[in-house]
């Protein structure tokens, strides 16, 4: 393979000094020490690879427990703890609590914080009451709550430094995603897109919560900071209005666009980069048009919040096919060229790989072979449909119109990837991706907005692939030709982050609650332990008393475990839930609001009744060393 030139974006800021003396100097220090995890991503790039390697392919088969700690929470747990010097800060899904741990001390708790929130919020949380992790920087602990509240607490004590409301949870807008610190600002998001809300990323102050700025995802261009001229789309301006004019009317105040999922930064460039979400509603044939910017890979200054470049990845979304999937950068050999790389794999099947400073698309293949919804993506430059996928009309639920159930369809509306998280490795080059390995059957139905109530209008369930039982894959990705390397098959969807080490060994979790360790090179499982539930937490490392740890939060739930984390599957009742979500066409009728809070999760879960059969809910951190 050709060589890296650097390891991971935050070495090129220690060689460019410019980058390190305009950005947070006291983070970017600290998340050179390997011995800790002071990002939700474990770095700017968001490769999540740890350069610790006393943990190794030869030795990682003796793994044993070290020690666990109870959330007290049930429901998903997403999202992963921080290591700051000998203090570790665990979150837990609603009502949002944070521990400090003092690793020094028995893993005492030195503080907890538990804010009071309405709980009014949960039936507005799309997808179960899920937190992706707490932030810090400058002797603070930042957390976006369900309420959209965003805290700073002071990262010794607890107390409350200052909070700011990001959103309002009456229009359907909540917290679920992980703040993160790039230079002296707080970036936050916000979700519910299922409720039609305009989605937006903020930028406050972090040493008062003042607003710096807001970049919305659809609006004009005074709402979505973009510049016409300067702003560009795979080379070419975007021109006036673009974040309108592919709408019906004033369809975009309600045009969904979320923003939950995870940002990354390039401090030599000063872009932040993260994807915005489907457009509202699931229902195509109400909102003609590209929908832009929706589904869109957004490179924004951090410091104005200006657009430098977009791409759409999946215009007028027919499926779900959230883009809000991390962005991971890289600095590689493409062609003998050395180039700055941004590698994302998106709900819609496809991997995939642009020039992060410019926006150039370089690849965009399928990571699942089964992805069947497009042929591929126009990789000609010179056509007037360049970067475009060819939507096959079969799989199309605008072509089929309303009422009319499209079957077959992959990958689901939870797509080949959801939130969590995929890792890249420096040492082998390679993308570690856990992969949802499902299909679905898709009905739209019209639906009306009511402000504060589900706007869905679709009916779905969720299956694997035809003659196929396993629903998942943890595979490994060459970002630089668009192929897969490894492939590993899994009961379930892979719904934890990955975690790559300089000890050539690769962790994830599965739903059935297993931490996994597999060779970096070969796949080849070496390890793994049941935790007490599901993960769907990321898995992280760190360095204490010289002994590397690995550390991942297992509680079942998410939108793959939503039956379990909602109580919707007791053994008497699931085969009542598998035999509706097959019946598609029978939501159609109910279109209460009740009724649509229940669509949205309907085809997981159907699709997923079975996992009430290996594992239960749980809130536990689970951490694991090599025996002394």
């Amino acid at each position: 393979m050709r060589k890296v030139l650097f390891a991971t974006c935050l070495v090129a800021v220690a060689a460019f000094g410019v980058g390190a003396a305009n950005a947070n100097d006291e983070l970017i220090k600290m998340s050179q020490n390997p011995k800790d995890w002071v990002m939700p991503t474990g770095d700017y790039a968001n490769q999540r690879y740890s350069k610790l390697n006393q943990i190794t392919a030869a030795n990682v088969g003796k793994l044993q427990v070290a020690w666990t700690f109870s959330t007290g929470v049930l429901r998903g747990h997403e999202g992963g703890p921080l290591v700051i010097g000998d203090l570790m800060y665990v979150h837990a899904p609603f009502p949002n609590t944070v521990y400090a741990l003092n690793l020094k001390d028995e893993n005492k708790i030195v503080w907890k914080y538990e804010p009071k929130q309405d709980p009014n919020v949960i039936p507005v949380m799309c997808c179960d009451t899920v937190n992706r992790g707490v932030a810090y920087a400058d002797g603070k602990i930042f957390l976006h709550q369900a309420d959209t509240t965003l805290v700073a607490l002071d990262a010794k004590t607890g107390k409350l430094v200052w909070s700011v409301k990001n959103g309002n949870p009456s229009k359907g807008e909540t917290g679920t995603s992980s703040p993160m610190i790039f230079k002296d600002k707080v970036i936050v998001g916000i979700s519910g897109g299922e409720f039609g809300v305009r989605g937006s990323v903020t930028a406050y102050n972090m040493k008062d919560g003042k607003l710096v700025w807001r970049g919305y995802s659809m609006g004009p261009d005074s709402d979505t900071l973009i510049d016409p001229v300067k702003t560009t789309h795979l080379g070419k301006p975007v021109g006036k209005d673009s974040g309108t004019n592919t709408w019906q009317g004033e369809q975009w105040k309600i045009g969904g666009g979320s923003t939950w999922g995870w940002y990354s930064y390039d401090p030599e460039l000063n872009l932040m980069y993260y994807g915005s979400g489907n457009p509202s509603t699931w229902n195509p044939k109400q909102r003609p048009g590209d929908n832009r910017w929706s589904m869109t890979i957004f490179a924004r200054d951090v410091d104005t919040g200006m657009a430098r470049w977009v791409y759409q990845m999946t215009p007028h979304d027919e499926w779900d096919y959230d883009g809000v999937n991390e962005m991971i950068l890289s600095d590689q050999q493409v062609g003998g060229q050395a180039r700055k790389l941004l590698t994302h794999f998106d709900r819609n099947g496809l991997g995939y790989t642009l020039d992060r400073a410019t926006g150039e698309l370089l690849v965009a293949d399928k990571y699942d072979p089964k992805v069947n919804w497009t042929s591929g993506v126009d990789m000609n430059k010179s056509s007037p449909t360049y970067g475009r996928p060819t939507v096959v009309d079969q799989y199309s639920t605008d072509k089929q119109g309303e009422d009319h159930n499209v079957k077959g369809i992959c990958p689901a509306a939870l797509g080949t990837k959801d939130e969590q998280p995929a890792a890249y490795s420096p040492d082998t080059q390679l993308f570690y991706v856990p992969t949802n390995h499902v299909c679905m059957d898709y009905e739209p139905f019209k639906v009306s907005y009511t402000a504060g109530q589900p706007y869905v209008g679709a009916t779905l369930s969720m299956f694997p692939p035809a003659g196929e039982t396993h629903m998942g894959n943890f595979i490994a990705w060459d970002g630089k030709t668009g192929k897969i390397v490894w492939s590993n098959k899994e009961l379930f969807s892979v719904w934890s982050g990955a975690l790559a080490t300089a000890g050539g060994v690769v962790f994830y979790g599965t739903l059935e609650g297993y931490l996994k360790a597999v060779d970096a090179k070969t796949g080849k499982e070496l390890y793994k332990f049941k935790t007490p539930s599901g993960i769907i937490g990321n898995v992280t490392t760190y360095e204490q008393g010289g002994k590397q740890y690995v550390a991942v939060l297992s509680g079942v739930g998410g939108w793959a475990g939503i039956g379990l984390a909602a109580g919707l599957l007791s053994p008497e009742s699931a085969a009542e839930w598998q035999g509706a979500a097959g019946r598609a066409a029978a939501g159609r009728a109910l279109e209460s609001a009740e009724r649509n809070v229940d669509t949205a999760g309907l085809g997981a879960v159907g699709g997923y009744a079975a996992l009430s059969n290996y594992t239960a809910l749980g809130g536990t951190l689970t951490v694991f060393a090599l025996p002394q």
